[in-house]
């Protein structure tokens, strides 16, 4: 009887396995969450259902993280099969061959049910890449406790009074939710050639606009997403102006508040509607689909799949017969949605647009700071994209290169050569080969982890173009960064003036950490000091937790109208500070948070050495009638010196690639001026069109300068023969 059910147990797990290997799975990959997400899943397990030989295996990718997992996955045969993003990307994606022709996930049926405009934004040259499945654009979500309806003008809307609030809020510093008041005055971000037009007169006039809110205290001064949504849950503002996304985050966290959406409001000055810009999200195909990935996308498309993506995702869905299901249609927030969507403008899809968003920011933050008139600082910002944009340097030949090379390989081989004609080497390596097993793995582990990528990112810094059609440069991109790509030496954004930056940054920080450390730890040590454990614990938190939780928190302190320090400086009757207009106060709020990440670990250090000194030492220098701050400057801390130089050493290389501070807590305000050179390669990576290779010749400029300051620091600060 056992043999029997052993039998029928295999014989189920072989039939299981071999209907597993015959199942074909769908990787999608999307940045929802809360109800998109939700009904993303109902449909997909609705299609697994539908179609029992297919699963769908869907991931949630962080946002900010989504276009740098696709560049890194999609390219060497991994990721996706489908992702769902929006279409202004295509133009960069298909640039860097992350997307293919989504070909019959498109048939004739599916096309004449979509809406044409939404088909034509996922439409290059005649090619379509993704199935459009939802569009996306901003409108007026109103308090209706406040405001039962809002004014048909902006003017009317911004002059309401609202006691202890406002009467308007948006992101007013991004260039996206800028751009409905840009097209109210006639300005555009790119003309017909794909060039930076978001300058002029008209543009000026659209910042002008915008300023003059902020001066009347219409709107709030610099307001982040995450503060505009709380002003409106907390009945401090009237209206805002969101997207669809808003509506599935107060569902979820402000279930009580009542609220209406409406179009966004005429600008009375031009008599024009204000339009926003609208994103179509697609169902995009990537090179390693497979005709099932298309037939999903095909599907999501679909009737059925749309209503329920309207109803329960609140998308306005770009399959028109969704429109006509009684529930959708007497819908009124889904209805503003989809009209919102019609009559926005859809955002342009080159890479032109992409590198488009910084500069625009830019100007943007300026003219409402005052820093500079809102045409100058437009004009800089053409130049900025114009620079972003420049045509990457003549293809080199890799001649000298290869020459170069060959010379230092045979170089080595000759001093190889060399070293084993010597007397008595193949002694010595046969006594040694018992410790080259010992290290064998970790030499192997070191290379690959840390050898092979430091080669990898040298070769890349001699290149230029896209990762998939790479031209040899040679060493132009070190000439473009030592040169300030033709600029001034010292100008904005250039390597010297960073680097200047960097050091005072590194040099700032590490004598701080040391000073309150050694203080910190040296008092800690006291045996007179009560709870002492309680105090270690407390202080060695902000070391604990992570750094980029920190830098949130105090950017979060430091903000202009609603931070901790500014509360405290109007309590103690002083003026608010707004601390990221300037550079000595953005940079004062970087060191201040990276001081209070790094003086633990330094603390840590100086308790630990401090054990190892002998209290006889100590005694004997008392008893030779050495003061107490003798005794600390004479004898302490000359002991201490051997403990805390390595740490030092630690200590200033982090300080010095400190990105996480650096990023989130100025974000190199103002106007780059904070940025330390590890931030600068990182926009010339990610966010000025994906420059690899001279991205690349950062890294390994900052490597070499690591290298060669780490060095002259050991051997300046300690023994130069132990260094």
């Amino acid at each position: 009887m056992a043999r029997l059910s052993f039998a029928v147990i295999a014989a189920l797990v072989l039939l299981l396995g071999a209907a597993r290997a015959r199942a074909e799975t769908v990787v999608v990959w999307h940045a929802y969450r809360g109800d998109e997400e939700a009904a993303l899943q109902a449909v997909s397990r609705t299609y697994e259902r539908e179609h029992p030989g297919v699963t769908i295996d869907l991931l949630a990718i962080p946002h900010d993280a989504y276009s740098a997992k696709l560049g890194a996955a999609v390219p060497r045969g991994h990721g996706p099969h489908l992702f769902v993003d929006p279409h202004e990307r295509l133009g960069f994606y298909l640039r860097e061959k992350i997307v293919a022709p989504i070909g019959d996930g498109l048939d004739d049926a599916t096309r004449r049910a979509l809406d044409p405009a939404a088909l034509a934004a996922v439409t290059l040259d005649g090619v379509a890449y993704g199935v459009p499945i939802a569009g996306k654009a901003l409108l007026l979500f109103v308090n209706d406790a406040l405001l039962p309806k809002a004014p048909p003008t902006m003017e009317e809307l911004a002059a309401l009074v609202v006691p202890g609030g406002y009467p308007l809020a948006y992101e007013a510093t991004s260039a996206f939710f800028h751009a409905p008041f840009m097209h109210a005055f006639g300005a555009r971000m790119l003309d017909d050639a794909d060039h930076f037009a978001f300058f002029g007169d008209d543009a000026a006039r659209s910042l002008d606009f915008v300023r003059d809110l902020s001066r009347a205290g219409a709107v709030p001064e610099e307001a982040s997403g995450a503060l505009v949504k709380q002003l409106f849950v907390t009945g401090k503002v009237a209206a805002v102006i969101s997207g669809p996304w808003l509506a599935a985050e107060l569902r979820e966290e402000a279930k009580g508040l009542r609220y209406h959406t409406e179009p966004l409001p005429i600008v009375r000055a031009t008599g024009n509607p204000m339009r926003s810009y609208v994103t179509i999200e697609a169902a995009i195909a990537t090179p390693i689909a497979t005709p099932a990935a298309r037939a999903f996308a095909r599907w999501l498309a679909s009737h059925d799949a749309a209503v329920v993506r309207a109803r329960r995702g609140r998308q306005a869905v770009t399959t028109s017969s969704a429109w006509e299901d009684p529930q959708i249609e007497a819908d009124a927030e889904l209805q503003s949605f989809r009209e919102a969507a019609r009559t926005g403008v859809v955002t342009p899809v080159t890479p032109a647009m992409r590198a488009a968003w910084v500069p625009a920011n830019q100007a943007i933050l300026k003219a409402l700071r005052e820093d500079m008139t809102a045409k100058d600082a437009l004009l800089q910002a053409k130049h900025r994209w114009e620079d972003t944009m420049r045509p990457p340097p003549p293809p080199a030949s890799p001649a000298p290169g290869l020459a170069l090379g060959g010379l230092v390989l045979l170089g080595l081989a000759a001093l190889a050569l060399r070293r084993a004609r010597a007397a008595g080497f193949a002694a010595e390596l046969r006594a040694s080969m018992p410790a080259y097993r010992y290290v064998t793995h970790a030499a192997i582990t070191v290379g690959l982890l840390v050898v092979f990528p430091l080669a990898a990112g040298a070769l890349t810094s001699l290149f230029a173009g896209t990762r998939d059609a790479p031209v040899y440069v040679g060493l132009a991109n070190y000439l473009g960064i030592l040169t300030a790509r033709g600029g001034d030496l010292l100008g904005h954004g250039s390597f010297y003036l960073t680097l200047l930056v960097t050091v005072v940054w590194t040099v700032v920080n590490v004598s701080l950490h040391v000073g309150i450390g050694v203080a910190v730890g040296s008092l800690l040590s006291r045996s007179w000091m009560k709870i002492r454990a309680v105090y270690r614990i407390l202080l060695i938190l902000p070391w604990a937790v992570p750094s980029y939780v920190t830098a949130l928190a105090w950017k979060g302190m430091f903000h202009r109208q609603f931070g901790a320090i500014n509360a405290i400086l109007t309590w103690l009757g002083a003026e608010p500070v707004s601390w990221f207009s300037h550079f000595s106060t953005a940079f004062a709020a970087n060191v201040a948070t990276n001081v209070w990440l790094g003086f633990p670990f330094m603390m840590v250090v100086t308790m630990g050495a401090l054990t190892s000194i002998s209290k006889d030492v100590l005694e004997a220098a008392e008893v030779d009638g050495a003061t107490r701050w003798q005794r600390f400057r004479l004898v302490t801390l000359p002991l201490l010196k051997p403990a805390l130089l390595p740490a030092v050493v630690l200590g200033a290389v982090w300080t010095f690639n400190m990105f996480n501070v650096v990023f989130l807590v100025s974000g190199g305000e103002p106007d780059g001026a904070t940025d330390i050179l590890v931030s600068e390669a990182y926009r010339w990576a990610f966010t000025k069109d994906a420059q690899y290779g001279y991205a690349a010749a950062y890294a390994v400029l900052i490597f070499g300068l690591l290298a060669v300051s780490s060095r002259v620091m050991s051997r300046r600060l300690g023994d130069p023969e132990a260094a």
